[in-house]
């Protein structure tokens, strides 16, 4: 049986796989990548989203892509979203018939 599992927000897997491997404190981030404090714990704790700004300056620091950075932030936001919006999705959003897209090519 596969289980599911809740998104997992980019600011844990910068906790749990940056900060506390590296021994690098929520506050020496912050001064390292010249934000404020709050910034940093408020990611950390889901609280805020990873912004192109917070992107930029993490993949400096840490020697990676912003797009990393972006993309667990989109995927996150993504199935959360998903979650929200599957009733609505499923009952209210119609499909596109694709008899329409083939007339108009034809055409």
């Amino acid at each position: 049986m596969i289980k599911n599992f809740p998104p997992i927000h980019p600011g844990e897997i910068l906790m749990e796989e940056f900060l506390k491997p590296l021994n690098i404190s929520q506050y020496r981030l912050a001064k390292d990548i010249h934000v404020p404090p709050i910034r940093i714990n408020e990611i950390v704790h889901g609280l805020r989203s990873i912004s192109v700004d917070s992107a930029l300056r993490l993949s400096k620091y840490f020697g990676n892509s912003a797009e990393f950075w972006l993309n667990l932030q989109n995927k996150y936001d993504l199935e959360i979203k998903s979650e929200e919006l599957f009733e609505e999705l499923e009952i209210k959003v119609k499909i596109f018939p694709i008899t329409y897209q083939i007339k108009e090519l034809q055409n």
